[in-house]
């Protein structure tokens, strides 16, 4: 039987300098495997310089949004069609598939490839911020974005198995998971096998013992191959999103999680497209 293996990643690394400082400590200790970046925050390039003096390249956490709390990001294809007023990436979906056509977007993730490109690194996949690509929501970027993924040679975070996500998904949303699974296939874009992450808040969770518990238990649904893990862990965050942020943080440093991987014969690895 094939052994199952886990992508521990923090994503949202240019954020705010506090994300930044959690995500490169986090690399630094040998508690997380991988990172993603947003390429359109103003912290971007100097987080990336640290990742990668650490001997580690983000992927590209694709972003057509802004988010709430923070100072709006500007899109990287100037002029572009993504852009609320004010010039800026929209704080909702809904504003973007009403603004952007479906080149607008790939246009606008291209263009933070090539930024990415541009200051030295060569991400070899990317997911979505805020989950904005994966269509689930009404957005028709999925399949475009896969087809473009192929051309550009990278992976991405699509699980082949929705359930350790999102448990047993509506039939509709099963059907578009896995026509985009067969198109992943047949144009050769890597998967992880499954992905986990806590999509609680922290008046939902109540305790960071709650947080830990789901999480050690998501690892018994991981299945064979390799899953992937995705926090956003930020110490000293302010309000109830910082709240949360610190717990993820936690569980990364916790001995109770490391043993809990342990236990579970879960192998910690760095990708999928290389450790299928």
């Amino acid at each position: 039987m094939t052994e199952r293996r886990l992508v521990v990643t923090a994503d949202d690394l240019g954020r705010d300098p506090r994300t930044d400082a959690t995500v490169l400590d986090l690399l630094r200790e040998g508690h997380v495997t991988a990172t993603t970046l947003l390429a359109v925050a103003p912290g971007a390039a100097d987080a990336a310089a640290g990742a990668v003096a650490l001997g580690s390249t983000p992927r590209l956490h694709a972003t057509i949004t802004s988010e709430r709390g923070l100072a709006p990001w500007p899109p990287r294809s100037p002029g572009s069609a993504v852009m609320a007023d004010g010039g800026a990436l929209p704080l909702d979906t809904g504003l973007a598939l009403a603004r952007a056509s479906v080149d607008d977007v790939v246009a606008e993730v291209a263009a933070q490839l090539a930024w990415m490109r541009a200051q030295g690194m060569a991400p070899a996949g990317l997911d979505s911020h805020a989950g904005t690509l994966y269509g689930l929501d009404g957005g028709p970027w999925l399949h475009p974005v896969l087809r473009w993924c192929a051309s550009e040679g990278l992976a991405f975070r699509l699980p082949r198995d929705l359930r350790p996500y999102l448990g047993r998904p509506e039939p509709e949303v099963a059907a578009l998971h896995a026509r985009a699974v067969a198109l992943a296939d047949d144009l050769g874009v890597a998967l992880p096998a499954a992905m986990i992450t806590n999509r609680s808040s922290a008046a939902a969770l109540g305790r960071y013992e709650t947080l830990r518990q789901q999480l050690v238990v998501a690892l018994d649904s991981l299945p064979a191959g390799t899953s992937e893990l995705f926090l956003h862990p930020a110490d000293g965050l302010p309000g109830p999103v910082g709240q949360v942020r610190a717990w993820e943080a936690r569980l990364l440093r916790d001995p109770v999680w490391h043993d809990a991987v342990a236990s579970a014969a879960v192998e910690l690895v760095g990708d999928w497209w290389s450790n299928p």
